[in-house]
């Protein structure tokens, strides 16, 4: 997505929630610096991110309590057994560690780190690429965390982009991982473990849940 046409809905989301763009941005140069300093030997994340989802079955799993079931219920279709190539995993945040409960090693985690953190970086040991949201609640996570991972990551911000932070659309982790799948192409695109009218939720997830329900909507 271009920032052109994300930035309007940004707007919306700095308004409703009273963030700063400031903070955004900041949080943003602090990843970039990070990121820079960590070096990636030349390897070329994106590229990998596409030739992982282009063309294939994205199968995005959310962090709502319905998640195990859904897992249950594709592995019974043989849905997702042992990741086959024409199929990829991505997994927002939480829904991290459900699937390594469940023996399944995401393809692509898509985090702003406040899910479970060792789990996260555990699952990047075993090959995940980590997809690292940078905004203005989460700096000082970015400083802990990202130095700790390794060459498989790549960092996003929901401001203006930076050299070596991008921004591919999305609010929540959920629906940053449907834009991610639809910026690298993939040919189908599948929910599991969403839950938009969760009521065991506080007010101001609510409000996020609303957020991506109308912006999944916008692009699916």
């Amino acid at each position: 997505m271009r920032y052109k046409a994300w930035e309007p809905i940004y707007e919306e989301i700095l308004k409703d929630f009273g963030f700063e763009r400031e903070k955004d941005e900041e949080a943003a140069r602090i990843a970039s610096e990070i990121i820079s300093r960590k070096g990636n030997k030349g390897k070329d994340v994106k590229r990998v991110i596409e030739s992982l989802i282009k063309g294939k079955t994205a199968i995005i799993c959310g962090n709502a309590p319905c998640l195990e079931n859904d897992i249950r219920e594709k592995e019974l279709n043989n849905d997702i057994p042992s990741f086959p190539r024409k199929q990829d995993v991505i997994a927002a945040d939480g829904a991290t560690s459900v699937l390594l409960r469940n023996a399944i090693i995401p393809d692509i985690v898509v985090t702003d780190l406040d899910g479970n953190i060792a789990d996260i970086i555990y699952a990047n040991r075993l090959g995940s690429i980590i997809v690292v949201h940078t905004h203005g609640d989460n700096i000082e996570m970015l400083k802990k965390v990202l130095p700790s991972l390794n060459e498989n990551v790549i960092c996003t911000t929901q401001s203006k982009p930076i050299h070596n932070v991008h921004n591919f659309g999305g609010f929540t982790d959920g629906d940053r991982c449907v834009f991610l799948a639809k910026e690298f192409g993939a040919k189908r695109i599948e929910l599991i473990g969403f839950d938009f009218e969760d009521k065991n939720v506080s007010e101001k997830k609510r409000k996020k849940l609303k957020w991506a329900k109308r912006l999944i909507g916008d692009i699916l």
